[in-house]
């Protein structure tokens, strides 16, 4: 068999995005996102979203298509994401994607947005070794996941119990008055700031609470630490050194996520450490990830940004890898599933 043309869509959030995937060459890579126009309300604004996504989602997909010198009767397969993610999203990406596939009588695959994280890695660094680990880091899932078998087989080794880190992250750039996205204000104030300035506590890593949960995250106590910090900080008419707080918390959280990353790779006997997720574009948490995969003679891979980020190229490797694997489409009256678990790969 030749290698399957996937057509993939992306829609669970801000980004309205569609790509072409050959086997493992990425053919057109288009995104177009509503980031600006949910800045001004300090977060995304889901219905502002969805009108967004039902504006862009022709452009994009006829430009995925042109930019891979194809029409929809040579693709082999589309692939959408139908969860999770906010539920008006994913129904505008999902209702495009059925009709496409109906209109073109292509076979369609309702996948996990997640795993799709996950699968794109590949067109970068090709196929996955065996007990490969996963680490998610996005605006709303932290979760540490066992790769059996991307197309078939994905286990929960750890997700987060309360605030995923990118929320952290923006919980405390909007304490300090960053616009949003507030995650990369972060990121170039740390890297001019003292890591070590302020003590930040690092969520599950001590006592009872660590033990009872080795690879599970919480980031909620971490944005009130800084937060009453901050708030000290000011009731004493000090000024508040940003860049410290900055450096601080992004060394936390990648320490935390690190450490938590590596000892799952112990536990599961892997070598290798895939990082997914808008998060994992984070310099911070780049750098600490290979420093410890360094030491802990784990390869760490981490996908160039435009890869971190939601895309259709991560939608459309993971219909690749559910055609190749023989895995049966999603039947034509899938439903979308907002809170889709990370176990499940496709409907």
């Amino acid at each position: 068999m030749s290698e399957p043309v996937v057509l993939g869509i992306e829609s669970t959030c801000d980004e309205t995005a569609a790509a072409i995937v050959r086997g493992r060459e990425l053919l057109s890579n288009v995104v177009a996102s509503s980031m600006e126009e949910h800045a001004r309300y300090g977060g995304v604004i889901p219905e502002i979203a969805s009108r967004a996504h039902a504006e862009a989602f022709v452009p994009c997909v006829s430009k995925a298509l042109a930019e891979a010198n194809m029409d929809l009767a040579d693709v082999d397969a589309i692939a959408v994401s139908t969860g999770p993610g906010l539920a008006g999203c994913l129904a505008v990406g999902v209702s495009g994607a059925k009709a496409l596939a109906w209109a073109a009588n292509k076979p369609i695959y309702g996948i996990n947005h997640v795993i799709g994280h996950i699968a794109v890695t590949q067109l970068q660094f090709g196929p996955f070794p065996p007990d490969t680990l996963a680490l998610i880091v996005s605006g709303g899932h932290t979760s540490l996941l066992h790769v059996q078998d991307v197309a078939r087989h994905v286990d929960v080794v750890g997700t987060t119990l309360d605030d995923a880190a990118g929320e952290c992250f923006d919980k405390v750039a909007r304490l300090l008055g960053f616009p949003y996205p507030g995650g990369p204000h972060i990121d170039r104030h740390a890297q001019n700031g003292d890591p070590h300035a302020i003590r930040v506590p690092q969520g599950l890593t001590q006592g009872q609470a660590g033990a009872r949960h080795p690879y599970d995250f919480s980031f909620s106590g971490v944005k009130t630490a800084v937060a009453r910090w901050i708030e000290t900080q000011q009731a004493a008419g000090r000024d508040v050194p940003v860049d410290d707080v900055c450096a601080s918390l992004a060394d936390s959280v990648a320490t935390v996520l690190a450490r938590k990353a590596m000892r799952g790779c112990e536990q599961y006997g892997s070598k290798t450490l895939i990082v997914g997720g808008g998060f994992s574009a984070n310099s911070q948490l780049r750098a600490k990830l290979l420093e410890y995969g360094e030491r802990c003679g784990v390869e760490v891979r981490i996908p160039r940004i435009k890869l971190c980020t939601d895309n259709g190229a991560m939608v459309a490797m993971l219909g690749v890898n559910l055609v190749e694997a023989g895995v049966a489409p999603s039947a034509p009256d899938f439903a979308i599933d907002s809170a889709m678990p990370m176990d499940k790969i496709s409907m």
